[in-house]
């Protein structure tokens, strides 16, 4: 700090210590040339910021005035309340409040302080801008505004007579206009319709030019160092809060005539529960929170929509699978005591697991076919190509909404850059679009060195979670080991218990714990890091940062939500060996194998219980965290029931948003879209549970939007950003985990190579094709003499109806024992893996052939809306021409006028 900043700060001190310094709003203090904008003379003096009293009006959205709009509100502490310990903490934010408030004067705002009803510590200044203010910042944030009314009357749908029934009201919310927009410009105002002032830009375009300047706005520089943002000021507690009004309370409706009541339209005809048939108002949404916002509930309610179709299909195939459960043939040869009462199972672990029976996994076994069955490779492919309609009719959809929103060229023509990056443009270099010089960050190399950064970090955390899931195995095995040697010796005293506290439920448990608690940990440690590495980068615009804060968490989350269902999908089970010499992980701990169901169930449960569980706690949380949050603030602010509180003060009690938005909600239905498709083959009721999820999170979204959170500040988006290219790449992935679920994890492969090749001669006695005998065809011999040491069941474990045996049976395709190559790989297991891959490769080319061919037939945007786009633009190069030539003719006409008379003078002078 300089020395004359040292001598104002001990000069402050001072003058507080006598009490001679009011530090309320009002007073006329002068500082520093070092403290003030770099706009602002030496020596100013910083303006007085208007206060006013509350004027008892608690739906209002003016100044005290009842003419000037509040088009945001910030809110800070009065520091005059606070403990004197702390002055010179204090002092700087006062400083810093005081310049960013001049700042903002400066810049043409208009602001207006009144002290809190609830708390006389908090003080609101009201962010007017006036009509000059909003014509300079609606051209450099390219605003479009309407032209000319729309003469391409989109055509009605034909369905109209039946789903009118399921849209609001159009007496409650009117059918909005079409326009023709065009970018605006102040010096061509006469061609924009404006019929009124006050209403011609929008309470969402006011809110978002006023945090345009607020972000822009300084409140300290120091020689080249330059400091502003009101992001920064609240960030350092200078402010409490900043935010737009809502338009009034969301469940009564407002009197005045100046409330236009979109909120409380938006309550009634969306987020209530009695609306949950209905569809969602998406232009009323985009007209109160922006596009950013409304791009959102679009994209979701088009989601649940075509789940539709994918959760009816999947249900007709559970139900055909729950109806064939009683008789399919090896199911019944499980169940059957002469054949599965008679297999008896080798061990699953060493030295202390006991032989068993197969026909005590008749239940697991019925179960499996409830989803293993050949519908479940129908619905397979089906969702392959649901897939890929539902992202190529998204992109039609979503450029109808591009050009009725105005957002088709937002990216290339009305993005700033974002505040953060035009602080630290210090590098020259020529712009390759326009030749013309500009300033950037970063220098190529500088550039390369960030993006490498970012890359690094991403791969270390990834790298971190499979390391954790690793480890997470190892315990299990490890400690599956443990348990079976002494938990029940330890719970002999829990009688009640000991029958359900086994080692295998005790080790998924404790292991599960585990998992949750490193998740959790991981989950926010990487969203911190994330954020820092994507600030590190410095994106240019506000997209592009999101896009790559988007990248980073999808990467980490995908491996960190999908990670134990790879596991247990393709390699739970896989290389175990066999009895006599099974495989260990590190020398020490045998693997794992699958349920005696198989590893399909296990998946199947797995994912029942994550898409269940997480779909109930993330709609309790979403629901009981915000209304708790409120009730416990109004009741701290309490007040007496006759004190009127004004509209700011209202929101002000409600929660804030948080810096990143709806990534959350993008990033749980992205999750939720994975888990539909890249493991719908091993549970076809998937899509019927994001369906009813979806039915409940876009009511319970809206209701947090509408009732519990501030309204946030509106912001322009073209698309869904990020998140395409994710679920485009999700689709993909589908495709070859459906795949390989089919014919790794199921056992649909061996079925039908025992059907249409070992089922009859030579390999069986039976002359026609049958599935009769594949138990025990499926199931290899082992000579319980073969066992080694470390692996012997002990006495103690083994059965009392298992004394005369002298084989067990395992899931493999090997030679008995006494074969030239007993325990080697048979016939039989070739065959099934030359059919898996071959299986593989068939479904993956035609799925992958479909849907190109899908996506080459469905054109990215309909062809109506390449007309209004083509007729825009042509209405707009006739205002630019219609304008430039009148901006010609006034500055031909003084010369022509000259001209004439001076022609018209010498006519005069010529003799007759």
């Amino acid at each position: 700090m300089s020395e004359e900043g040292d001598n104002i700060s001990e000069m402050d001190s001072e003058r507080d210590l006598e009490g001679g310094t009011e530090m309320g709003l009002l007073d006329d203090v002068v500082y520093s040339e070092n403290y003030l904008p770099s706009y602002r003379s030496a020596g100013g003096t910083v303006p007085k910021v208007e206060q006013a009293e509350f004027d008892h009006n608690p739906d209002s959205l003016f100044f005290n005035d009842g003419k000037r709009r509040i088009d945001f509100v910030l809110v800070y502490e009065d520091e005059s309340k606070k403990d004197f310990d702390k002055k010179n903490t204090f002092q700087r934010r006062k400083r810093r409040r005081e310049y960013f408030e001049s700042s903002l004067m400066d810049m043409g705002m208009e602001l207006e302080a009144t002290r809190s009803v609830v708390d006389e510590k908090i003080l609101f200044v009201k962010v007017h801008m006036p009509w000059e203010v909003l014509c300079t910042y609606a051209e450099i944030l390219h605003i479009k505004l309407p032209i000319q009314a729309n003469d391409l009357a989109s055509k009605a749908s034909p369905f109209n007579c039946f789903t009118k029934y399921f849209y609001p009201s159009e007496d409650v919310i009117a059918t909005e206009t079409e326009f023709f927009t065009a970018p605006f410009e102040k010096n061509r105002l006469e061609y924009f319709i404006i019929k009124d002032q006050d209403e011609f830009f929008t309470p969402a375009m006011r809110s978002r030019m006023a945090y345009y300047i607020l972000c822009r706005a300084s409140y300290e520089e120091r020689g080249a160092v330059k400091k502003f943002g009101i992001n920064k000021l609240l960030d350092g507690g200078v402010y409490k809060a900043a935010y737009p009004l809502h338009d009034g309370r969301f469940n009564i409706k407002s009197q005045d005539e100046g409330c236009p009541n979109e909120r409380y339209l938006l309550y009634t005809e969306w987020a209530h529960p009695k609306s949950f048939y209905k569809m969602q108002p998406l232009d009323l949404i985009r007209k109160y929170y922006g596009e950013k916002i409304a791009i959102y509930f679009a994209w979701l309610g088009f989601y649940t929509v075509m789940l539709t179709l994918a959760a009816i299909v999947g249900l007709c195939c559970f139900i055909f699978g729950y109806r064939t459960r009683e008789t399919s043939t090896w199911s019944k040869e499980v169940c059957d005591p002469e054949i599965g009462g008679k297999i008896i199972m080798c061990p699953r672990c060493d030295r202390l697991c006991p032989y068993w029976r197969l026909n005590i996994t008749c239940e697991t076994s019925k179960d499996l076919c409830i989803f293993d069955n050949y519908g479940t490779l129908v619905f397979a492919v089906f969702m392959a190509i649901w897939v890929t309609l539902f992202l190529e009719l998204w992109k039609r959809y979503q450029a109808r909404l591009e050009y009725e929103w105005d957002t088709v060229e937002f990216l290339e023509q009305e993005e700033q850059p974002r505040p953060e990056y035009e602080a630290k443009c210090l590098y020259q270099r020529t712009n390759p679009v326009t030749g013309a010089e500009e300033k950037v960050p970063y220098t190529a190399c500088g550039k390369c060195v960030r993006v490498s950064c970012g890359i690094g970090t991403v791969l270390f955390w990834i790298f971190l979670i499979v390391a954790s899931v690793v480890g997470v195995i190892v315990y299990r095995l490890a400690v599956f080991f443990v348990f079976s040697r002494r938990l029940r010796e330890d719970i002999k005293g829990l009688e009640p218990l000991k029958e359900y506290v086994t080692p295998q439920m005790a080790t998924t448990v404790t292991a599960s714990i585990i998992s949750v608690v490193i998740i959790m940990i991981l989950n926010n440690l990487y969203e911190k890091v994330a954020v820092w590495i994507t600030d590190f980068e410095l994106p240019r615009t506000r997209t592009d940062y999101e896009n790559s804060l988007t990248l980073k968490m999808f990467l980490f989350q995908f491996v960190n939500y999908y990670s134990s269902c790879f596991y247990v999908a393709f390699f739970k089970g896989k290389v175990v060996g066999y009895p006599g010499e099974p495989v260990y992980w590190m020398g020490l701990y045998r693997n794992e194998e699958c349920d005696p169901g198989g590893c399909l169930i296990e998946l199947t449960t797995q994912l029942s219980v994550i898409m269940g569980g997480k779909a109930i706690w993330n709609n309790i949380q979403e629901v009981l965290l915000p209304w708790l949050k409120n009730l416990i603030s109004r009741h701290c602010n309490k007040v007496k029931s006759e004190k009127i509180i004004p509209r700011w003060e209202q929101d002000y009690q409600l929660q804030p948003l948080g810096k990143l938005g709806l990534f959350y909600e993008y990033l749980e239905m992205v999750i939720q879209f994975g888990f539909v498709t890249l493991f719908v083959a091993s549970f076809p009721l998937a899509p019927l549970l994001a369906l009813v999820n979806n039915l409940l999170e876009i009511r319970v979204d809206a209701w947090k939007l509408t009732t519990q959170f501030r309204r946030i500040v509106p912001e322009k988006a073209q698309d869904i950003g990020a998140w395409q290219p994710i679920l485009q790449g999700v689709a993909i992935l589908a495709v070859a985990t459906n795949a390989a679920i089919i014919a790794f994890t199921s056992d649909m492969i061996p079925r039908l190579v025992y059907y249409w090749s070992f089922s009859v001669s030579p390999y069986t006695e039976n002359s026609s094709h049958t599935m009769t005998g594949y138990i025990n065809n499926t199931l290899s011999i082992f000579n319980i003499s073969d066992f080694s040491d470390d692996s012997m069941p002990r006495d103690e474990v083994i059965p009392y109806w298992f004394n005369t045996s002298t084989t067990c049976r395992y899931r493999d395709f090997r030679f008995p024992p006494g074969h030239p190559k007993q325990y080697d790989h048979n016939i039989y297991y070739w065959h099934v893996i030359a059919a898996k891959l071959a299986f593989i490769i068939v479904v993956e080319h035609i799925v992958y052939f479909t849907k190109f061919v899908l996506s080459y037939a469905i054109p990215d945007v309909p062809d109506n809306v390449k007309e209004q786009i083509k007729r825009e633009k042509y209405l707009t190069q006739v205002l630019l021409h219609e304008a430039n030539l009148k901006k010609v003719a006034k500055q031909v006409k003084p010369i022509s006028d000259m001209i004439k008379c001076d022609f018209e003078g010498e006519n005069l002078d010529m003799p007759v």
